[in-house]
This record gives structure tokens, C-alpha cells and sequence, in this order.
């Protein structure tokens, strides 16, 4: 392996691990600290997919924007349909228990395949890429690399340092940890714990949706795309630590590069590496990476 397929390839295993950060670390705050297993997450990366699809051409006619207004608008809506969802279905799921939990959002999973099939269709589209980044940078004397992909990674590091910087250094962060820790005190002291977490719910949609969106340009639209992320999802957010964010950041680097180059040293096993990873961590840290707080 030359120095610029080495470089290409750590490339493509940054961009592939922060971008699962991005998905995971919105399931993060809903699985890891409000306590819901949401099979339903993979759905809201899908969700922002095929709204980047279908309001691209609305956005460009209504709007005058391109394709930076078209995720702005999908980032808003996924909160708003985030934020309805927690009030009609999960906000009824803090005190059941976790059979509860998995059927009903894998019911959800259900209704979201049926909806996405009545109201789009069972086809691949694609997502056109904006114009300003469809070129790419030279690496060596032959290869080169796309600028949109370098696009996906620098937005997931600004998303990251946001959430970071949202959790660990403002009076939210510390109110969605401490009610994550004990929402009886929470109530105690004035704050209104299920307000409080609907909106947590709905950052968590939205950074799924955010994935979905700015993804969709490189993986295309397709049914059941929700499915793929979400098996993968569960594993950074237990490797990390459940309600780490540093933990899911770290997990998510860890398996874009064992996926990544796993893929090309040991094609033969690359799919159960990741894997085998998670349980090595596990057997040793039970816990994750990092505890939760």
C-alpha cells in the first residue's frame, strides 16, 4: 500500500467514523441518558435521507437556496417531528419496561417503511452534491478525493464540539445530566423534567436527520437504509460508554478505522471485527470506554 492510498484510505476512516458519531451520538442522549431503547433511530437517519431527496428541488423553487438550505430546513423539521413523536409515543415509555420499549419502536421502524414506500416509492434516487464542493484535492500523482466528503467530516467535528461544549459547559447540559441521574429531584427543584427531555428527544432526531442528510449525496436513498446504521449504532454507544458522548466519539473512530482498513488486510472477517472488538472491550470494561456523567 502506497503512502497515498494509505492516506486516502484514514481518510475515508475518519470521514465513515465521524459520521457514525454523528447518528450514534443522538442515540447517545436518548439510550444513554433517558433510558429508551430506540430501535426507531436508524429511521430518522433514513427520514433525513429522503428529505434531503424530496425538499431539495422545493427549497431551490420556494427558498432560492441550494443544498445548505435544504439540510437547515430538514434539521428543522426532524426536531419538530422529534418533538411531537416524544409528546404521542415515547414520553409513555420512561416507566415501562424494555420489552415495551423495543416493540413499540419497532413498530415505528414498520409504520416509517410503510409511509416512506406510500409517499416516495421502493426506488434508489440520489442526492446531487452542491456544485462549489463536486471537485476534489489532489493526493499524490493519480489520486484525488472528493471535497464533499471532507465537507461531511469538518461538519461532524463542529457537531461534535457543539455537543461537547452544549453538555459539559452550559446550565442545559448540566439540567439533561442531572435529570438523566435522578428526574425526581429534577422536578423537585422547579424544572419541568418532561419538557426538558422532549427537547433532548428532539436534538436526537435531529442529529440522526443531520447524518441522513449530508450522507445522502455519497450513499444515495434507498428503502431500509435506516436499518444498516442502526445494529452498528447500538455498538459505538455500549463500546463508548452508555451516555458518553467522548466515549461515542472515540468508538465511532475506532470502528471507521477497523472497518475501514479491515476491509482491505483481512477482507475475509472484515464484518465481524468490529465485533470482536466490542466484546475485547467489554470482557475487560464492562462498562464502555468512559461511565456515563
Amino acid at each position: 500500500m502506497d503512502v497515498a492510498t494509505y492516506l486516502i484510505q484514514c481518510l475515508n476512516a475518519v470521514q465513515y467514523g465521524l459520521l457514525l458519531f454523528l447518528v450514534a451520538s443522538g442515540l447517545t442522549l436518548i439510550f444513554g441518558i433517558m433510558g429508551i431503547i430506540n430501535l426507531a433511530h436508524g429511521s430518522f437517519y433514513m427520514i433525513g435521507a429522503y428529505m434531503a431527496f424530496t425538499l431539495q428541488p422545493l427549497v431551490a423553487q420556494y427558498l432560492g437556496g441550494g443544498f445548505i438550505t435544504t439540510v437547515l430546513v430538514c434539521i428543522v423539521l426532524a426536531a419538530l417531528l422529534g418533538y411531537f413523536l416524544e409528546w404521542a409515543f415515547y414520553s409513555y415509555l420512561y416507566t415501562r419496561d424494555h420489552l415495551q420499549q423495543v416493540l413499540m419502536t419497532y413498530g415505528l421502524i414498520l409504520v416509517f417503511e410503510e409511509l416512506r414506500s406510500i409517499i416516495i416509492d421502493n426506488d434508489v434516487h440520489g442526492v446531487s452534491a452542491p456544485e462549489w464542493l463536486s471537485g476534489s484535492i489532489q493526493l499524490g500523482d493519480l489520486m484525488t478525493y472528493p471535497t464533499y466528503r471532507l465537507f461531511i467530516s469538518a461538519v461532524c467535528i463542529i457537531v461534535a464540539v457543539f455537543m461537547y461544549w452544549l453538555l459539559s459547559r452550559t446550565r442545559l447540559g448540566m439540567m439533561i445530566r442531572a435529570g438523566a441521574s435522578n428526574r425526581e429531584m429534577i422536578n423537585s427543584l422547579g424544572i419541568d423534567i418532561n419538557q426538558l427531555f422532549r427537547v433532548v428527544f428532539a436534538l436526537g432526531v435531529a442529529l440522526a436527520a443531520l447524518a441522513g442528510a449530508i450522507a445522502a449525496p455519497v450513499s444515495s436513498v434507498y428503502p431500509g437504509m435506516g436499518n444498516a446504521v442502526i445494529i452498528i449504532c447500538f455498538v459505538v454507544v455500549v463500546i463508548g460508554g452508555i451516555g458518553s458522548i467522548k466515549g461515542a466519539f472515540i468508538a465511532a473512530m475506532l470502528i471507521g478505522f477497523i472497518d475501514t482498513f479491515g476491509q482491505i488486510l483481512f477482507p475475509q472477517v472484515a464484518g465481524v471485527l468490529v465485533y470482536i472488538m466490542m466484546a475485547t472491550i467489554l470482557l475487560f470494561k464492562p462498562e464502555g470506554l468512559f461511565k456515563q456523567g
